[in-house]
């Protein structure tokens, strides 16, 4: 059975300590699990393991090459499964990241600057920047909390009548932690003609996920998900998309694995998934995402879900008896968000906030505009355009991991309790950090 004891038993380098500001040395603490989360122990051992016989993928005879090849091409329908994409529509590729994933994608599928893509205002720089670089995008709102306002999707496909090619959309924002409605978005970009695309990063860890919706019209057309946010930090990933729609495109990334045979003038492209993993793979990523994969299947979702939405309740009571704590999105109905919280000090800047969790109490969270820009600027101010471009202000933010328990909450309610204490530190937004603590 699960228990907090026993999965904090199953994570790597929870007993580390680190250096706090005063010299003394403590226990580091993890709330910035949204940006990468440690690994699991038996990852590192797994690929330990494998790298024993470790060989040329898909280029080599020999023991150690072809059990190398075997594992990463099974490794495939781990993917798949894991997604909910058990169906010979989906191809399995790997990249080293979400960004590089969806990077891929774009190159791939977008054939002109003309073409046009449909985005929202809370995407994260990684899903959004990729298209605005090759095509025209057009953006979908969010409304006074941060939800994405999914009429607004609807509105602006029947406006392009048809002429929008792709929806991208995050699963679960990596800001506020909401979980958007993927499959219902999937029905109304199918309804015009156009293919969605998920990025999964932030929900890979934190819930169960299918592809496969419950009409053919609700299906995901293409989903990117990165490893290091899921207990295995070592530069994995994967694209899982449709077959057909891969293989009438070629990605800008060329080299060696990816071609049937080259001429002195012409060339013969293999199928996806190889058209798109051209050179060396990154084997020791793909073997600690799929050790990755099973251990979170048998820890289970159910678990995980009630385990983060117990912390961040308890987070959320003990930031709200605060005054001068201002709390970010929707923090009533948290039954649609991951274990995401944002949220500022009055009259304290975020940099500070953070560098205090971190150099009193080796607590570390994440501060500023998390790689997402527009969606930090309305959730600070009014939702409107900025008049000009410049960086957000931005928010602290904590998010939580499976193995994260109360002990450590009340580690940070207790520093961000005594923050608040210290008098000079809240008249001054840019006092030195000469603080004794």
């Amino acid at each position: 059975m699960n228990n907090a004891a026993n999965i904090r038993d199953m994570i790597f380098g929870l007993d580390a300590l680190v250096e706090l500001d005063n010299k003394r040395m403590a226990p580091a603490i993890n709330l910035d699990n949204a940006a990468t989360t440690p690994p699991f122990k038996k990852v590192v051992q797994e690929i330990e393991e494998q790298l024993m016989y470790y060989g040329s993928i898909g280029r080599g005879k020999g023991y150690k090459s072809e059990h190398s090849t075997a594992l990463y091409t099974s490794g495939r329908d781990i993917v798949k499964d894991f997604v909910g994409a058990n169906s010979d529509i989906y191809t399995v590729f790997y990249v080293n990241s979400t960004t590089d994933g969806i990077n891929k994608l774009a190159s791939a599928l977008i054939e002109s600057p003309e073409d046009i893509v449909l985005t929202t205002r809370m995407e994260h720089h990684a899903n959004d920047l990729p298209w605005r670089e090759r095509a025209k995008t057009v953006y979908a709102e969010v409304d006074a909390k941060g939800r994405l306002i999914i009429d607004d999707i609807e509105r602006l496909l029947q406006m392009h009548e048809g002429k929008i090619k792709y929806v991208s959309v995050t699963a679960a924002s990596n800001v506020t932690g909401y979980i958007n409605d993927v499959h219902r978005i999937a029905g109304l970009a199918h309804q015009y003609k156009a293919k969605i695309i998920v990025d999964g990063a932030q929900i890979v860890a934190h819930r169960e996920f299918s592809m496969l919706g419950q009409t053919e019209e609700e299906n995901i057309d293409f989903f990117v998900f990165s490893a290091h946010k899921m207990y295995s930090p070592f530069g994995g990933g994967a694209v899982v998309g449709l077959s057909e729609e891969l293989n009438k495109h070629i990605p800008q990334f060329c080299g060696g694995g990816m071609v049937d045979a080259v001429c002195d003038d012409s060339e013969l492209y293999l199928p996806a998934p190889d058209l798109y993993e051209a050179g060396s793979p990154n084997y020791p990523g793909v073997v600690g995402m799929l050790q990755a994969i099973k251990i979170l299947k048998g820890i289970g979702f159910d678990y995980i879900r009630q385990h983060e939405q117990r912390l961040m309740k308890l987070a959320l009571d003990g930031l709200k008896e605060l005054d001068e704590v201002i709390l970010y999105g929707d923090n009533e109905n948290i039954l649609d968000r991951v274990g995401i919280i944002i949220f500022n000090l009055c009259e304290i800047k975020n940099d500070l906030v953070a560098n205090i969790l971190a150099g009193h109490s080796g607590i570390a969270v994440r501060h500023a505009a998390f790689c997402a820009h527009p969606y930090a600027h309305r959730l600070l101010g009014p939702n409107k355009p900025e008049p000009s471009c410049h960086t957000p202000e931005g928010m602290v933010r904590i998010s939580f991991g499976i193995y994260n328990n109360e002990a450590e909450l009340d580690c940070f309610l207790t520093t961000i309790r005594e923050i608040l204490s210290y008098e000079h530190l809240k008249r001054s937004a840019t006092a030195v950090l000469s603080y004794e603590l």
